[in-house]
């Protein structure tokens, strides 16, 4: 059993679910990895930001993506993305169909108590 659960009970997770251009999978994720990785990615410095994304691709279909995050303040992380979107405008957004890189927003309501997860561990 995992030591660990994905997420904890009460936090949020953002769920981008995306398509990039065909072709132009490769350069997206260069282009998301710089600006992800930067000094300039303004959701690095939030302390809502519980644990830091990670860039997922589906499978069965090479142009799907799904960017995942955990936060304990969804309305924070809403308001960073909107100065992404309106202010910094990072390079990759060029990439995905129809330029909307818009999360849903889901609460975690069950996760693996710190007890379970222990008695697993023996």
């Amino acid at each position: 059993m995992a030591q660990e659960p994905l997420a904890t009970t009460g936090n949020y997770l953002h769920i981008y679910d995306f398509r990039v251009m065909p072709g132009k999978e490769a350069e997206f994720i260069r282009l998301f990895e710089v600006f992800d990785y930067s000094d300039g990615n303004p959701m690095h410095k939030s302390s809502a930001q519980v644990k830091d994304g990670v860039l997922c691709r589906d499978t069965e279909d090479p142009q799907r993506f799904f960017l995942i995050a955990e936060w304990s303040d969804i309305e924070e992380h809403a308001r960073i993305r909107k100065i992404l979107a309106n202010e910094i405008k990072p390079e990759f957004i060029k990439y995905i169909e129809g330029h909307k890189f818009v999360p849903k927003y889901v609460e975690v309501v069950s996760s693996t108590p710190d007890e379970i997860l222990k008695k697993a561990a023996e």
